[in-house]
């Protein structure tokens, strides 16, 4: 058993108050949290998908970390979808999410490969252990954002790097509400909503 494991229930105890909404005034921000984070509608795909990352031999999320990367695919419905980090099961989550959209890997922090007027819907940027990579990726991607796209980074607090990195994000001018799900950050870009910061206790 790994250490966050092992801090898991007093991450979870610490986070109680920031449960299922409460205390979120904002009707988009509540929506969000109660509708796509804690929605507990068992897709009929999850079984299916379930299968085939055992299948896979690749390496795994948490079933409920991969659950959510479903449902805000689904959500967003994005036209192109950047994963950025090493091959994971989450691949397949995130592709199953809206099927017909645009799923694009990049491997290398600097190199995005996309055409240069093609907007970043969603992106997965998930390499904790580097934050050199999470921060050029998330430049390469911010600078083609719209005010539809949705952003979605791993291990926000696996390190100090990575909390101090996440704070650096979520003040980045180009950013707009977020929400810090302790394993995940998500980070949405439409300035026409009043900027805030939420912590929600997933």
């Amino acid at each position: 058993m790994d250490s966050l494991s092992l801090k898991r229930p007093f991450i979870w105890l610490r986070r109680f108050r920031h449960r299922r909404g409460y205390g979120v005034h904002s009707p988009f921000a509540f929506g969000f949290i109660t509708d796509v984070v804690y929605e507990k509608t068992p897709y009929y795909k999850y079984e299916e998908l379930a299968a085939q990352s055992l299948c896979s031999r690749l390496p795994y999320e948490p079933a409920r970390v991969l659950r959510l990367l479903f449902r805000l695919v689904n959500y967003a419905q994005p036209r192109t979808l950047v994963d950025a980090g090493p091959e994971t099961t989450a691949s397949l989550y995130l592709k199953a999410g809206k099927e017909a959209c645009r799923y694009i890997r990049m491997d290398e922090a600097d190199k995005l490969p996309l055409a240069g007027d093609v907007a970043v819907d969603f992106l997965y940027l998930h390499h904790p252990h580097r934050t050199d990579f999470v921060r050029a990726a998330f430049d390469a991607c911010a600078s083609r954002v719209t005010p539809r796209s949705l952003f979605v980074i791993d291990g926000i607090h696996r390190s100090r790097d990575m909390a101090a990195l996440w704070r650096q994000i979520q003040q980045d001018k180009r950013t707009g509400i977020t929400f810090d799900l302790y394993d995940l950050g998500i980070l949405f870009f439409d300035k026409r909503m009043n900027k805030q910061d939420y912590i929600v206790n997933f």
